[in-house]
């Protein structure tokens, strides 16, 4: 047994284990994150995330899915900016290095973080395929990480997770599945309900899935940039973006960064 520090860390309800140093290798990060994720028996949380300064002006980020996955996380990386930043491993305005590559992160105001994502290649939009019931319209395309992005009716309402699993693995989507983003435009803003791959439930946000979301409707003439974005968790968010053929390019997305609490776990 060793004890080990942490910081439980929360973008607008999508909330993260915060690990750094001690030389941690993969396989044991992958370890960490299903035993410390864990709702019942240990801290709690969507995933684990490991940060530490990887240089003059940079600050690395390794992101874990609850299940031990290792992927890209946009709120997590986030919450890694804010974190590095109180921790004073980083001004104001510093790169991000991320399983999606390196991205520039702002510090915007307390406890609030602009960070750049990835270009979009191409958003497939209406993707033709197999759908449950009630399903019209599938955009989809990649923010580092896949999502379908599903343009619904009472959302507030929705089987989110009955829905959500079954286009999970749907085959239109390849071997790898998808996240799966339900959305509505209400007065102007987005509202986003996100199932997540990796953690297999809804999240309260989804950093890569509100950023896939804006891209797709504003590519589908639904919306404009700047978009504005409301959480399940009742947060709002805003992307910025540019249409680029297909995609998209100067991609930013900014939003809520909070440490809740740090403390010391035996594992």
């Amino acid at each position: 047994m060793q004890k080990i520090k942490f910081w439980k860390m929360s973008g607008a309800g999508n909330d993260f284990v915060l690990l750094t140093g001690g030389g941690f290798k993969t396989a044991g990060l992958e370890r960490l994150a299903a035993r410390l994720c864990a709702a019942k028996t240990a801290i709690g949380a969507d995933g684990l995330l490991y940060v530490n300064k990887a240089g003059r002006g940079t600050v690395s980020v390794r992101y874990f899915n609850a299940d031990g996955s290792e992927a890209f996380c946009g709120n997590g990386s986030r919450c890694a900016a804010w974190w590095a930043h109180r921790a004073g491993l980083a001004g104001k305005r510093f790169l991000l290095r991320t399983a999606a590559g390196d991205l520039p992160a702002e510090i915007a105001a307390v406890e609030s973080v602009r960070m750049g994502m990835p270009d979009v290649a191409g958003a497939a939009l209406g993707l033709a395929g197999k759908y449950p019931r009630g399903i019209k319209t599938v955009h989809f395309l990649n923010t580092g990480v896949p999502h379908a992005v599903v343009p619904v009716s009472g959302l507030d309402s929705l089987d989110v997770a009955g829905l959500g699993r079954a286009l999970r693995h749907n085959p239109a989507f390849g071997r790898a599945g998808t996240n799966v983003d339900f959305v509505s435009v209400r007065g102007g803003r987005v509202h986003v309900r996100t199932f997540e791959r990796g953690v297999e439930g809804e999240t309260l946000a989804c950093g890569t899935g509100l950023t896939a979301s804006a891209v797709a409707l504003a590519l589908a003439g639904a919306v404009k940039s700047p978009v504005r974005l409301r959480a399940r968790s009742g947060e709002d968010f805003t992307v910025w973006l540019k249409p680029a053929g297909k995609g998209a390019k100067d991609i930013r997305i900014q939003g809520p960064a909070r440490i809740v609490f740090k403390g010391e776990i035996e594992c």
